[in-house]
């Protein structure tokens, strides 16, 4: 009789072949006309968004290839032997932060709790054991959340940057569904929250460059280089996008997933710079370099953008990729030392209080 392990693989390769079947199903009927409320988006085109044109971005390995890699290939340490060090945090903790600064907590991958002039945020929140359609198996955390979802204060605003599982936690918002005041996202991903029991009226969509007050915070959707869908039978239904906010005369920006594009500089020259730029540091390969940056890539980006700080996201937390889970922490930590480039790579829990500076520690030295 095969093993727990061996049902759940053969499993979960009758569930990928399903969606596999569902996508060419989903691929005849998106070349048809379609009538969309975003066919006005200059990012909706042939009825799904598609990224401007980068020829720079060299050639994306097949579906079937990435798939057969993820299914068959081997990983070398992409999960940590060692403990991941979390801080944990408590709401007392979190009161006493000054009200008239802004604050950010490293929840884990890109997930963020942000304290914004004494107003409480979430950026992409995960709070889910996995980042997969199914319970039983695909990515499982390194470490547990630095505060438990019940813990969380009042939240004024939620930003996720789009639908993918590792931004778009079903468990983390049917518990948050009623509990924000508001959801900021991408074009498309409204419907999303719908299904999974949040008030329409509480969620506002963004195409790329479109802005919002609330709470004390102007937001704007700027762009990214990337893709979304939830199913193989959905690519590209939806936006995605990077986050500008403004707050207390400070500057923040949260890159999203992406690749390295020439929106970068636009967005540093429109807005004038960045004094805390959150940039994705992980889950790249040269299968698909058009979707993810490398760490030499992130801290290029972070240039462009005119970022004081480059504060590393999207790593330390699950095993998207081949990479070992060390190595985005690593590279970036040795770029912006060479390049004089201020970094934080926060331990999970720990706080920074944007403009004020801090001590970097990699924390990760010494961990298998």
């Amino acid at each position: 009789m095969p093993s727990r392990q061996a049902r759940a693989a053969l499993s979960l390769l009758a569930l990928l072949a399903l969606l596999a079947c569902m996508a060419l199903m989903s691929g005849c009927a998106s070349s048809r006309d379609c009538d969309s409320p975003y066919a006005a988006s200059p990012q909706f085109r042939n009825c799904q968004f598609t990224n401007p044109p980068n020829p720079a971005t060299p050639p994306s390995a097949s579906g079937w290839q990435i798939w057969s890699r993820f299914i068959f290939g081997s990983k070398v340490g992409t999960v940590p032997v060692d403990a991941i060090p979390v801080r944990p945090v408590t709401r007392a903790q979190l009161d006493a932060l000054d009200p008239q600064a802004n604050h950010v907590v490293r929840l884990g991958h890109s997930s963020h709790l942000l304290k914004l002039q004494g107003r409480y945020w979430l950026i992409d929140p995960v709070f889910g054991e996995r980042v997969s359609p199914f319970s039983f198996a695909g990515p499982k955390r390194f470490h547990a959340p630095p505060l438990a979802l019940r813990e969380l204060p009042p939240i004024a605003g939620i930003i996720l940057s789009h639908d993918h599982y590792d931004h778009l936690d079903v468990p983390t918002i049917e518990h948050l569904a009623t509990k924000a005041e508001r959801y900021f996202v991408p074009l498309g991903v409204k419907a999303r929250l719908v299904d999974m029991g949040v008030p329409a009226e509480r969620v506002q969509e963004f195409d790329w460059w479109q802005a919002a007050t609330h709470a004390g915070v102007t937001l704007t959707a700027t762009p990214a280089q990337h893709f979304s869908g939830r199913t193989l039978a959905d690519r590209n239904r939806t936006l995605w996008a990077s986050w500008a906010l403004e707050t207390g005369g400070q500057r923040l920006f949260y890159s999203g997933d992406t690749g390295y594009f020439d929106g970068f500089k636009a967005i540093g020259e429109r807005f004038g710079g960045f004094d805390l730029a959150l940039m994705e540091n992980g889950a790249y390969d040269s299968y698909w370099p058009a979707v993810h940056m490398t760490p030499e890539q992130s801290v290029q980006a972070c240039q462009d953008l005119r970022g004081r700080v480059l504060y590393s996201v999207h790593n330390s937390t699950f095993d998207l990729a081949f990479h070992t889970w060390r190595d985005p922490l690593d590279r970036i930590a040795d770029l912006t030392s060479a390049r004089g480039i201020t970094l934080a790579t926060p331990e999970i829990g720990e706080v920074l209080t944007v403009g004020v500076p801090r001590e970097n520690r990699r924390w990760w030295t010494g961990l298998k």
